[in-house]
């Protein structure tokens, strides 16, 4: 039964991406993961005694750059028979 409701919960959040799409996910993912292992990687070669993980810096350098594309396409992406993107064509 728990099977049943899980298989409807995925189905229903289930997404079609385009090739281009899966892309650029992939990008994304594949840099937020880089920048976190070089942060973990200078942690531990750092001079100084505190060798935890720096997650200031892996937000500021890996996510932050890896979300901002996406950000800025929804803010100025024109949605198809808005009157707003036939403004300046007159």
């Amino acid at each position: 039964m728990n099977f049943e409701k899980i298989k409807i919960f995925i189905e229903k959040f289930q997404i079609n991406l385009n090739d281009k799409s899966k892309l650029y996910i992939t990008l994304s993912l594949s840099w937020i993961i880089l920048i976190g292992y070089l942060t973990w990687w200078n942690g531990l070669k750092s001079m100084s005694l505190d060798k935890s993980f720096r997650w200031d810096e892996w937000f500021w350098f890996g996510v932050v750059p890896a979300l901002a594309p996406y950000l800025f396409y929804f803010i100025w992406n024109n949605k198809k028979g808005s009157k707003s993107s036939n403004h300046f064509k007159e």
